[in-house]
Formats: structure tokens, sequence, C-alpha cells
């Protein structure tokens, strides 16, 4: 198996993120979606717009995200589409990008996990479709839940509807 290459720069400017995506050599083509944690309502941990707004632009990307599976009472704003949007709004997303809640609208697209232990299918946004490709824009952050938050979970709760997260969570027993 070959070994992968791994870059590393100690320029961490928001310039030096496309100076690093075109060392890669690869062109995201078509409609491009952008998937990145665009932040809670009084959390400070994700990726400011102004920061990723090179390499974005540089992609002529679409900010996607999905709604998530908690409410208020659990301290969350991005529930539905509506406060979801507001939460993007303030943040500073929509007046940088173009937005897409890519299950602001059912139903939901469904993908086999075809080697799944546990989960033989899981529900993403349907939007999901309209894209060519996908930039996964990652922020390194500890979990509350013990974990790491990072591009495998952008590419797994990240993409996954509020059903799609409800299911992953429930280990395959609910959507809701």
């Amino acid at each position: 198996m070959a070994k992968s290459k791994v870059y590393f720069t100690k320029d961490t400017g928001s310039k030096n993120l496309v100076r690093l995506y075109e060392k890669l050599g690869k062109e995201l083509k078509g409609n491009v979606a952008v998937k990145l944690h665009s932040g809670e309502r009084g959390n400070q941990n994700y990726l400011r717009p102004e920061f990723v707004k090179p390499i974005i632009d540089h992609v002529n990307g679409t900010v996607v995200e999905c709604n998530t599976a908690y409410g208020h009472d659990m301290g969350g704003h991005r529930f539905n589409t509506a406060s979801h949007m507001k939460v993007m709004k303030e943040h500073g997303w929509s007046e940088n990008f173009d937005i897409d809640i890519l299950d602001s609208e059912g139903p939901d697209l469904v993908l086999e996990v075809p080697k799944g232990n546990i989960l033989k299918e899981n529900f993403v946004g349907k939007d999901l479709s309209k894209y060519n490709s996908l930039l996964v824009l990652s922020h390194f952050k500890g979990h509350p839940m013990g974990g790491y938050g990072g591009a495998l979970k952008q590419l797994s709760i990240g993409c996954a509807s509020s059903a799609g997260k409800c299911w992953i969570h429930s280990t395959g027993q609910s959507t809701d």
C-alpha cells in the first residue's frame, strides 16, 4: 500500500489554505460543496468565515450543512432550517457565501453502508446529490462525549440529516 503524503506548514494564515490546496494537484470540478461546522449560537469552536473565504472563493464553493437532531432544550439553535439560517447569518456565513442546508426539504437521500457492522444504511440531506465535488474543512476540537471532531465526523454526522443523526446515535433503532 502506498504511503499517504502529509503536508506541514508553519504558515497557518487563510491565504495559505489556497496554496496548500493547489499543492495537492487535485482540482474540484463542477458544483462544489464545502462542508464545515458553521458554529452553534454562543459557541466559539468553528472556523470563521473570513478565515476560509479565500479557499471557498477559489473553488467557487457553496457552504453546506445539515440540521441538528437536538433542539433548544439541549442548547441547540440549528434544529430546523429557519433557525439554522438565522445562526448562519449571525456568524457571517450567509453574507459571504451561498448556503445550502442539505436536509432543508425531504425526503432524505438514503446511502447504503455496504460493509456496515451495525448500520446498513444512513440518511443524508438529499441536496448532497446536487454536488459533483466535496471539500471538507475541519477544525480540531475535543468533544464532550470523549472524542475528537474532525474530517470523518464532517462526512458522517455532518452530512447526515436530522433523521440520519438520530439513526447513527441510536445504532439504527430510530430516526427521531
